[in-house]
């Protein structure tokens, strides 16, 4: 063969393997959430900590730089449908792998874009009020892939939430909170379009609360006042997007938090479905495996039905 072909052919391998590069690139990667100032920080060092427990978990503790990672699928013909996805943890972690990076390559398989949001941990020692912290990062995080819709290649008005544990808690609460802004949206609603709960925390009440979550929140003695704002299912509304639950019986975080949310929901007519497991208990992420039913096929099937318009 000749040193024209050879030439040619090394050409080709090298744009080829560049196009892939780039391709993967596109497809997956990681953006701080904010440019610039982080709202409500106070300066410090970046004390965050990356563990890979023995039981196989990743959690990310003592965030304080929040980062959203981008997950999008082969470009269709059409726009596609957004999740973005807040881990749970308790707010006191992101247990980032099972309940976010791995749900988001899944959903990148199933032609759906997909956002991990690495969420600041509230802590009075990075953040003027700590309260507000995680939510702003929600709304910031929504923000930015509407804002960024085009680039993405995602239909603005087909961006939903998804959350684990204390992450469903920061997803009912920007689905119950979004008119008011904590941060300078402009134009762009900080409504999402549908609601993914998967063993949430909903409600911040004595009897069916996670007291762990509430108090990372919100401190050791909130006021009942401060606890009903943050008791999401005391929210809804008729503008209140539609929404999805995943909860196990046994689960230590009661299952009565998705039955008082999804009843919230049903009493405005508001398109809902629970999916009650027997058995699993707490943290399974994708997979149950108590159940011989698993609640991402029937996410799909719901979102289909859902979102056809």
């Amino acid at each position: 063969m000749s040193k024209h072909y050879f030439a040619i052919m090394k050409t080709f391998i090298i744009f080829a393997c560049f196009l892939l590069i780039s391709l993967t690139t596109m497809a997956q990667q990681t953006m701080p959430l904010y440019e610039g100032v982080i709202p409500g920080a106070k300066p410090g060092p970046d004390n965050e900590v990356t563990d890979h427990g023995t039981d196989g978990i990743l959690r990310v503790s003592k965030i304080s730089r929040p980062t959203l990672t981008v997950y999008l699928p082969e470009k269709s013909k059409t726009l596609t449908t957004a999740i973005i996805i807040f881990p749970g943890g308790g707010y006191g972690i992101n247990a980032i792998g099972h309940e976010g990076y791995d749900v988001a390559k899944w959903l990148q398989k199933e032609g759906i874009a997909a956002f991990v949001v690495k969420y600041r941990i509230p802590d009075t020692a990075t953040m003027d009020n700590k309260e507000i912290g995680p939510l702003q990062d929600a709304e910031q995080a929504i923000f930015l892939v509407r804002s960024k819709a085009k680039t993405f290649g995602i239909d603005p008005k087909k961006v939903g939430v998804m959350g684990f544990s204390a992450g469903g808690h920061l997803s009912s609460t920007l689905s119950t909170h979004y008119r008011n802004a904590l941060i300078n949206s402009g134009k762009i609603s900080m409504r999402p379009d549908f609601t993914v709960l998967i063993y949430p925390v909903i409600s911040f009440s004595d009897s069916i609360g996670h007291i762990g979550s509430r108090k990372n929140l919100l401190g050791e003695h909130p006021s009942k006042e401060k606890i009903d704002a943050y008791s999401n299912q005391l929210l809804v509304d008729k503008e209140t997007p539609p929404a999805f639950l995943a909860h196990a019986k046994d689960d230590p975080i009661n299952y009565q938090n998705s039955i008082v949310y999804a009843d919230a929901l049903k009493k405005y007519h508001i398109p809902v479905e629970l999916m009650l497991f027997e058995k699993g208990g707490h943290g399974f992420g994708m997979h149950n495996q108590a159940s011989k039913t698993q609640w991402p096929d029937e996410l799909i099937k719901w979102m289909k039905k859902t979102l056809r318009n």
